[in-house]
């Protein structure tokens, strides 16, 4: 797949799904406390998608190599659970889990991606440590993400970033474009070179999530073929935004 610089019509259009997006996900955030199950959170996230005359991004979505489409609207994924974990209306939130959020949004046929990391009542100061890198992560990734760039600028910048705290950055799983469909060229890994990979043109869309655990770098997949697990149980974080690069700064289109 090639990648698709986006229309002005198609940025308005991501602007708002962008936004909503961004609104939804504080909303459904802030249901992260003690007691509540994961299939509420899902629930509720596509009862506010669908009030807005939206659709749910991943409801229904067969990425490559799957056998079933994913069978929720959001991705819950607690502790050890890296990315793309499933809700269920057995799996309860307790007092010192952490638990990321991970939502898709399609407004008039464009897609916005948005992930957030939480924590459940009082956590570790070592498990807090890691949301809080882990979101500046994030952060120093899209300040790099600017017009006559590469791709690598933006993986090296996590990288150098998050080296310094010893926490594993999550390999195999990536950033992405984003807009026509969920997922577009190009990856956009949250390690890597200066100078290297694709081109960042003005006009790309695209998805920066930098994945951090306080251990290992490696992923292993659940048999359910969608939850990644951190491959030594140790717990991890991801955030994401949609990000629009322009002739000046990027731009955040999934800010709440």
């Amino acid at each position: 797949m090639a990648i698709i610089i986006k229309t002005p019509e198609e940025i308005d259009i991501l602007r708002e799904g962008g936004k909503r997006l961004g609104r939804i996900l504080a909303l459904v955030g802030a249901m992260v406390v003690p007691g509540v199950t994961t299939k509420e959170l899902d629930v509720y996230a596509e009862k506010l998608i669908r009030k807005g005359g939206d659709e749910p991004a991943f409801l229904g979505y067969t990425p490559e190599g799957v056998s079933y489409p994913y069978p929720a609207s959001l991705c819950v994924s607690i502790n050890s659970e890296i990315v793309h974990g499933i809700p269920l209306s057995d799996r309860v939130l307790k007092e010192g889990d952490i638990v990321s959020i991970d939502l898709g949004l399609k407004h008039k046929g464009l897609f916005t991606d948005h992930a957030i990391t939480l924590s459940v009542g009082k956590i570790s100061k070592q498990n807090q440590k890691l949301l809080d890198v882990g979101r500046e992560a994030l952060y120093v990734g899209i300040a790099e993400a600017l017009a006559g760039g590469r791709v690598g600028d933006i993986g090296y910048a996590i990288e150098k970033f998050v080296k310094p705290y010893k926490f594993g950055i999550i390999r195999g799983l990536s950033g992405h474009g984003v807009g026509r469909a969920i997922h577009e060229d190009p990856f956009i890994p949250n390690y890597g070179k200066k100078g290297t990979g694709e081109k960042l043109v003005a006009g790309m869309v695209v998805a920066i999530e930098p994945m951090l655990s306080e251990g290992t770098w490696e992923a292993k997949l659940m048999p359910d073929d969608y939850t990644y697990t951190t491959e030594d149980g140790t717990k991890a974080v991801h955030f994401e935004h949609t990000v629009l690069i322009t002739d000046g700064e990027p731009e955040i289109l999934t800010q709440a």
